[in-house]
């Protein structure tokens, strides 16, 4: 056998002997990054999905010791065409749970109130955000820390009851999720 033929064998039996220089190195190490990165994106993604509803990233602002209340948000989103609606919730934190609704008038008056539901429309979302529609979670029966999950279950008029959890946030701020989810949210729950 020549030189050449032996090389050429023994690379073909080893593929990793192949690699010789720093660029396929760089190359190889940067492409298993990449996949790490994207099969972790979806280990740690937290949505939720039944029939035509997709529920993205149910979260919570944490609480602290002796608090009474909390507010849960959500995106709410319909791929159907026939409108649904969230009409209640729960969650294992709480006595009792309603959908609530904040709202300054022009005074700077702010009000909440409880409302029937919320209308996810066909084809479109809906947004339980700080500083307008939320879940409100009453009768707290214990504190939750940030990075802490718990389970709950929203009601839909269609798609029926499905189970989610709600991830537990900085107590501060809004979703890191990149939903933009607005901070400002001063009333119960925040």
């Amino acid at each position: 056998m020549s030189m050449t033929f032996r090389s050429a064998v023994r690379a073909a039996s080893h593929p990793f002997t192949r690699l010789r220089s720093l660029e396929e190195r760089v190359g190889i190490a940067f492409l298993a990054l990449a996949l790490l990165f994207a099969m972790s994106h979806a280990l740690l993604a937290h949505d939720f999905r039944a029939g035509d509803i997709q529920i993205d990233h149910p979260w919570s602002r944490a609480t602290p010791e002796g608090a009474r209340v909390a507010a849960g948000y959500v995106v709410l989103r319909n791929a159907g065409s026939e409108a649904d609606r969230l009409i209640a919730a729960t969650g294992e934190i709480a006595g009792r749970t309603e959908i609530h609704e904040m709202a300054v008038d022009d005074k700077g008056v702010m009000t909440m109130r409880p409302v029937g539901g919320v209308e996810i429309p066909a084809g479109g979302e809906a947004a339980l955000a700080p500083g307008g529609l939320h879940i409100m979670f009453l009768d707290l029966q214990d504190a939750r820390k940030e990075g802490e999950r718990f389970k709950g279950t929203l009601v839909f008029e269609r798609a029926g009851e499905i189970d989610v959890e709600f991830a537990v946030e900085a107590a501060g701020g809004g979703s890191g999720h990149g939903g933009g989810h607005s901070t400002g949210h001063s009333g119960h729950g925040g």
